[in-house]
């Protein structure tokens, strides 16, 4: 396929939504698993923006089930990364700053994401726009991510309030 490119061993689990068209492609290593129910959409059905970045998903990675891979901005995964079950990543932004005229037509900004290698992102974990989580690092279940999280970092509360070292 053009827009989708898989290693070995890749596995989609029944009823995952796999959008295939980005201007990247979405790109996916070996022994990668994505979980049932999740859906990866790199462009939008609802009438928003031009056609999404995409997807770049390392070795030994894995995504739970019921996840939402957001990469109309590219959103790239590492190497031996640990992705909980209803995790959703945002890779975009909505502009809103006039008044003057509605949301929809004012676009979106898209900065993407990067998880890099080796990190454990637990269950119900929200990630926005513009984020980048250093390699080793740990973001507890139900935290919402939306600045940079500094590698082996502990994150378990919503204020992204470092708690430790790893």
């Amino acid at each position: 396929m053009k827009h989708i490119k898989c290693g070995k061993n890749v596995k989609f689990e029944s009823y995952s939504e796999i959008h295939g068209l980005a201007r990247d492609g979405l790109i996916f290593g070996d022994n990668v698993t994505i979980g049932r129910y999740t859906e990866v959409r790199p462009s939008s059905y609802y009438g928003v923006g031009n056609i999404g970045a995409g997807l770049k998903m390392g070795n030994n990675s894995s995504i739970g089930p019921y996840g939402f891979i957001g990469c109309s901005g590219k959103i790239v995964i590492g190497d031996n990364v640990m992705i909980g079950p209803r995790v959703s990543l945002f890779a975009e932004n909505h502009n809103f700053a006039s008044e003057d005229t509605t949301i929809k037509s004012q676009g979106v900004s898209n900065k993407g994401i990067v998880i890099e290698d080796d990190c454990w992102i637990g269950s119900g974990v929200i990630i926005l726009d513009g984020v980048r989580i250093g390699s080793g690092s740990v973001i507890g279940a139900g935290t919402l991510v939306n600045k940079d999280i500094p590698k082996n970092s502990v994150v378990y509360d919503k204020r992204n309030r470092t708690i430790k070292d790893r």
